[in-house]
């Protein structure tokens, strides 16, 4: 497991006070007021305000200061440490303890590893199997278990190739 959950994406800068808007890649943008402090990159950084809206998170960071200060920092990652995050809920996973999880059918057969996880109103998993990748929805009746500790996630075989793009 990583040390450092991968929260967002600075998207621009906002206004000329050095706020950046942020693509937030949590379930619920609010979940950013409970940050008090974010990584841009490498670079550690206080959250002084943190304000939502039309999907973005608006961040306020020490040593932000101005446009040109947030103009460098377009792009790049945010992350949290694991500690700082709030638990999932039940059933629920984060997508950096999924990655690299052996995809294995009720009956034992090794499908592959996943390498991707994109998120939509229905998340689409990317696993490699042998040279190529697959791609399939997390859609109801194709994942029957997930076991993060395990590093294994469980698909119905039959269910997984009617939705699989092979």
């Amino acid at each position: 497991m990583t040390d450092k959950l991968n929260v967002g994406e600075v998207l621009k800068p906002q206004g000329i006070r050095g706020e950046l808007k942020v693509k937030p890649f949590t379930d619920d943008a609010e979940v950013f007021r409970a940050f008090s402090q974010v990584f841009v990159g490498d670079v550690l950084y206080k959250v002084l305000s943190v304000r939502t809206g039309g999907g973005a998170v608006f961040l306020g960071l020490k040593g932000v200061a101005d446009r040109n200060a947030a103009e460098l920092l377009r792009g790049k990652q945010l992350y949290i440490l694991r500690e700082d995050a709030p638990a999932p809920a039940e059933g629920r996973y984060y997508i950096a303890d999924l990655l690299g999880c052996t995809i294995v059918t009720a009956e034992g057969e090794e499908l592959g590893r996943l390498t991707d996880v994109r998120q939509a109103a229905t998340d689409i998993y990317t696993v490699r199997m042998g040279e190529r990748e697959v791609m399939f929805p997390a859609a109801d009746g194709v994942i029957t278990a997930v076991d993060p500790e395990g590093g294994t996630i469980t698909v119905d075989k039959k269910r997984f190739y009617e939705v699989a793009v092979l």
